[in-house]
Order: C-alpha cells, then structure tokens, then sequence
C-alpha cells in the first residue's frame, strides 16, 4: 500500500509501544523506515517487543522505561530521547480504563483512568512541543482517542472524558502551534480487539454478537489501524491539522458501544468489581 521509505528519516516516540496497538503502529513504523523509540512502564515488556521488531524488520528500536503519570520523568525521557537527536513525531497512545458504574468509582480509581490518559498525554505532548518550538524543528503530535469524543460512553465515563480532553488539545494545538510547523492529528479507533482492553472492556457475560452488529460485521484488524497512523504523521499528509478519523466500520453510527451493559445486574456488577479487586 505504502512505499517501503514512506516514514524514513523519522524518529517516532510511542508512548504504550509494548504491546497491543501501540506494538502494531509501532511495528508498521518501523516497516515503513522510521527509527523508534518505544516507551512505557515494563522494561522487559519493551524490550521483549523490540528485540522481536528488530528481528522481523531489521530496523533501529530503543525501549525506554518511563511512567507517564509523572511529568518529571516525561521531561526525563524527552531529555535523554534528544540528546542523540530531535523527535520527529510523538504518538499519544498509553491510556487506561474498565467498565465500571460511574457511581461507585473511588476517587483513586478515577485517578488511575485519568492520569494516564489525559496527564500523561498532555506531558508528552508539552514536553515534545517545548522542544521542537525551542529548536523550530517541525513535528507531528498523533493522539489515539476513541469514538466515545462523539457518542459519550457510559461505564466508562472517566476514558470518555480523557479522550475528549484531548482531542480538545488536539484542535487547540492545531491553531497555537500550527504555526510553528508542529500538526496535531487524532484517530478514533472502534473495536480493535487486543488482550488488555478486551480484558478490561468486553469480561465474560458482555453481549457476544457486538461485532457482527457493526455494519461491516467484523473487528477492524490492526493492520488497517496502523496504516491509517503511517499516512497520518507522513508527509503525505502534511495538510491535514486538528482532525480526528474515525475508523470503527460505520459502528459509532448505530450505537455508543455500552447499551448491552445498561441490562447487566447488580450481581454482574459486583462480580465484575470483584475481578478488577483482584487483578
């Protein structure tokens, strides 16, 4: 679909690159010619994920631990990541959440959806834009959101908040630092399934039919996700600023995702709380 340079020369951070969507963006960067660096909380994780990107993709990828909840050790990273040369383009796709009733989130529990989510993006992204404005070195700000920015999500209240945040700041930044040569792109991806978040979203006794629901009746496949990001922080698309697309099969149109949880009963839910205790 691609030309095999469409990313090279690029040095590309993703933030959550060690597994799941940020490992399959991450890895089609590095197919498409770019230099990664891939950042997250679990050094073996990352380096696992690496070690195997480099072997599938003989490409250059540099795993760096990093909590992102914690703005000092962002300006930590951003530091050691310039010293050996400028980032070209950060992708904003660490995030948390799980279904749970709005009303009994514990303040703490509230925190842990939003502090990575919404703060640790928002670090990133400052972090990296001081220094690209500092050095007037051009960027690109790519932030995975979801379609819940357009529909809402109830159950999962706290992530539908963070995401809008951000494409807030994605289309505020878009106007401040366009500018400046810095494009801030968005993408709302629908179900792309992946053991983490079906997890945390989709336990047992969820609907089992929501994907044949969706009007093309399937999942999207991660492929189709991380081609879409390829050609939006290439130079291909170098006039495209402060947009979101939505990739999700038309889904976003027919429902928010969550209707099936409003029938669930009071002994789901606490099952459910139960398993997140443990876990």
């Amino acid at each position: 679909m691609f030309e095999k340079s469409l990313l090279s020369g690029k040095r590309i951070l993703v933030s959550g690159g060690g597994s799941g969507l940020g490992a399959a963006m991450a890895r089609r960067f590095l197919e498409l010619g770019a230099e990664l660096i891939i950042c997250g909380r679990r050094l073996e994780l990352l380096e696992a994920t690496a070690a195997r990107m480099r072997s599938d993709a003989s490409g250059k990828v540099s795993p760096i631990r990093c909590d992102i909840r914690d703005g000092a050790a962002v300006d930590a990273m951003m530091e050691a990541v310039w010293r050996k040369a400028p980032l070209d383009v950060l992708v904003n796709n660490a995030a948390a959440t799980f279904i749970a009733q709005t009303e009994h989130l514990s303040f703490r529990a509230a925190d842990a959806i939003l502090a990575p989510t919404l703060h640790g993006t928002m670090y990133c992204t400052l972090a990296a834009g001081k220094r690209w404005i500092g050095a007037k070195h051009k960027g690109v700000v790519l932030s995975i959101l979801s379609t819940s920015t357009i529909t809402g999500r109830a159950f999962t209240v706290p992530s539908a908040m963070a995401k809008s945040a951000i494409l807030a700041m994605t289309r505020s930044l878009a106007v401040e630092w366009g500018p400046k040569g810095i494009r801030t792109v968005a993408i709302a991806p629908g179900a792309f399934p992946t053991p983490g978040a079906s997890g945390q979203l989709r336990p047992e006794g969820r609907d089992e039919g929501w994907a044949q629901r969706n009007p093309l009746g399937r999942p999207g496949e991660h492929r189709e996700l991380a081609d879409l990001a390829s050609f939006l922080i290439s130079d291909g698309a170098a006039y495209i600023n402060g947009e979101m697309v939505v990739v999700d099969g038309g889904s976003h149109l027919r429902s928010s995702g969550a209707e099936d949880l409003l029938q669930w009963t009071d002994a789901q839910w606490q099952a459910q709380r139960a398993a997140r205790a443990k876990s």
